[in-house]
């Protein structure tokens, strides 16, 4: 494909903050690796459309599967998984038609989604159990979740949580700490302000700042905060406070196995607007 003369249709899409270019790529126009390459050109906010990432909506191999989703963040590097992001790709598929209930894989997951229209809302459920670990990082005590990618979360104050500059300083600290990388963590700052309610700040590997939101780290904060308050009860939901907007986690808890599972995160989605980009 000669790139140089390249017009990219896409919707650019938002989900508590966190904004997307989305390509319908089903008939596999763009290759994965073109699209990494421009990955940094595609989500530069000065010379390119601007977005945290990119997306593609593909054919997926399986029949029964309604799509595949493939991400990438501003740099072009992998991210495993997007919670945010799959919300709004729910949302585009839903509206191309492919239905409210729906499957899509990454990474070789399977993951179910439900979007309301009515409320602009998309709900993502995680497939896998996780485990939340107890760490000390340069003295610091810290709680590693895997929530379909990489997590640390830090409980801090509500002084501290609006301190930008010095959460910018620490999550880049860690988020390439040598105990950590490769493959590197996203850092999440939480401070409780209930049994079922956190503030939330993200510094996110592959855009290299804090973001407005973050879906997968929403997932990891709950999780971690419910293990701070040493709950047992079996079914929990925490509301996520970001500067973005709010976003909702429910998730069930093995009292025997300390594990979590049937994880679910909700959140309203909603498109931007339209346009071609040329190459």
């Amino acid at each position: 494909m000669d790139t140089s003369k390249t017009q990219i249709a896409f919707t650019k899409m938002q989900g508590a903050g966190n904004d997307f270019i989305i390509i319908d790529n089903r008939v596999n126009l763009f290759s994965e690796g073109t699209i990494i390459s421009l990955a940094p050109q595609l989500c530069n906010r000065r010379f390119g459309i601007g977005a945290d990432g990119v997306m593609l909506l593909q054919q997926s191999d399986d029949t029964d599967i309604d799509y595949t989703m493939f991400y990438r963040n501003a740099d072009g590097s992998d991210a495993g998984m997007c919670g945010n992001g799959a919300r709004c790709l729910a949302l585009f598929a839903s509206d191309l038609g492919l239905g409210n209930d729906l499957t899509f894989d990454v990474h070789g997951q399977v993951y179910q989604a439900a979007v309301n229209p009515e409320t602009g809302t998309a709900t993502i459920t995680f497939p896998m159990k996780v485990r939340v670990k107890e760490i000390t990082i340069d003295g610091e005590n810290l709680l590693q979740v895997h929530a379909g990618t990489e997590h640390v979360v830090k409980q801090i104050t509500e002084d501290e949580i609006n301190d930008k500059e010095t959460l910018i300083m620490k999550g880049k600290k860690l988020r390439h700490h040598p105990e950590l990388d490769p493959p590197g963590t996203n850092v999440n700052f939480i401070h409780g302000s209930g049994k079922n309610e956190i503030m939330l700040q993200t510094y996110e590997r592959g855009v290299e700042n804090l973001t407005l939101a973050c879906g997968t780290g929403a997932i990891a904060s709950a999780l971690a905060w419910h293990h701070l308050q040493s709950m047992s009860r079996e079914q929990n939901h925490t509301e996520i406070i970001t500067k973005g907007g709010n976003l909702q986690v429910d998730y069930h808890f093995n009292e025997n196995e300390k594990s979590y599972h049937n994880i679910r995160l909700t959140g309203e989605a909603q498109f931007v607007f339209n346009g071609n980009y040329t190459v």
